[in-house]
């Protein structure tokens, strides 16, 4: 009984620090985006074509893969300017009509929020309009791609925030351009082990295909919104795999790591990284069922070391990754400041997360 108390009082001293954190307000509560992309209802009643379309509820990306494969230029052009929403967030279609089926859905929308995603030379792998905006966007040749990474952010993005003026190096687009700037140089002292295997080629994917929480409430201390996202990750790491794109490697920021946690054992990831956790909801490396390695870092200003590592009553994301006992492999991160400085230039993290990226980590 009193070892339940003390459970009690700690989750209750969860709820009260994610919720007030550093005089943060409580985010309002979100309604998470899920289900086939808008515009599915057309597609489906579409029989231009002389057979059903995949449909997007239930095919799997290797049938949608096998589905394009066999349209011709013209038919694959027709799909992308008669539904650019299911085309460009198909998982699975190739990588060029995704490109200019979401640059079609994105001026449709007519909403100067999304205007910029549509500039030349901007390559929006997936865009949903839903809600506050979902949009998943490659820096890099996703084509020819050695290696590829996939940015998996955390509370407070959107379509809209994605790629929005801020600290440099944060956010989304920021961590996805840091990262692949780093993996174009040189490791620097401080960073992981690194072998002799030439780093190639590497593409990131800054990836917010799910609905985030906004501000630091219970949104952000409860894995709903994170139970709801997993799916759609794994999906998404399915669809680079039906396109013939290697393994990735899953960079997970903040609630975005407990996101990652919960798609861990439904990916095929090569490597897997949190960043700035508050827990993957799992209680070691091990729980969550991966063939991945999985890493783990935080910094010394980090405020979300204030955050108990707790689970009770849904509440709390479970065990710190980077303790002993969870077992992740250590990203050195002793000159990172704050929450959001893990993919700042010249750091220890970032220099680690390079060599990750290109496979060269031991």
């Amino acid at each position: 009984m009193r070892r339940f108390g003390r459970t009690l009082v700690t989750a209750a001293l969860a709820v009260a620090v994610v919720g007030g954190t550093a005089g943060w307000a409580s985010g309002e509560s979100q309604s998470a985006v899920t289900g086939p992309p808008p515009g599915t209802a057309a597609w489906r009643a579409d029989t231009a074509y002389g057979r059903a379309l995949p449909d997007p509820a239930t095919a799997t990306p290797h049938e949608v893969a096998r589905f394009f494969a066999g349209l011709d230029d013209a038919a694959r052009s027709a799909l992308v300017r008669n539904h650019p929403l299911v085309v460009g967030n198909l998982d699975g279609a190739p990588v060029p009509l995704r490109y200019e089926a979401n640059r079609l859905a994105v001026v449709a929308t007519g909403e100067a929020r999304y205007a910029s995603l549509s500039a030349p030379g901007r390559r929006i792998l997936a865009f949903d309009p839903r809600g506050r905006g979902q949009v998943a966007e490659v820096f890099g040749d996703l084509e020819h791609a050695a290696h590829v990474s996939v940015i998996v952010p955390g509370s407070d993005n959107d379509a809209t925030s994605h790629d929005a003026r801020r600290a440099p190096h944060t956010g989304p687009a920021g961590m996805a351009r840091a990262l692949r700037t780093a993996t174009e140089t040189p490791a620097a002292g401080g960073s992981v082990a690194t072998g002799s295997v030439a780093g190639g080629s590497v593409a990131v994917i800054a990836w917010t295909g799910y609905t985030t929480p906004v501000g630091v409430g219970l949104d952000a201390a409860d894995g709903r919104l994170a139970a709801a996202g997993a799916p759609r990750l794994a999906r998404f790491t399915a669809g680079l795999d039906a396109v013939g794109a290697p393994d990735p490697v899953l960079f997970c920021h903040s609630y975005g790591s407990v996101v990652c946690g919960l798609a861990a054992r439904h990916t095929d990831a090569a490597d897997i990284v949190a960043l700035g956790s508050p827990g993957m909801r799992a209680d070691t490396a091990d729980d969550l069922r991966t063939g991945a390695r999985v890493w783990a870092g935080r910094g010394p200003s980090d405020w979300i070391a204030d955050v108990p590592n707790v689970s009770f009553a849904g509440i709390g994301h479970g065990a710190d990754p980077t303790s002993a006992a969870f077992g992740a492999r250590r990203v050195p991160a002793a000159d990172v400041r704050g929450h959001a400085g893990y993919f700042t230039p010249g750091t220890q993290s970032l220099a680690s997360f390079a060599a990750i990226a290109k496979g060269e980590a031991r």
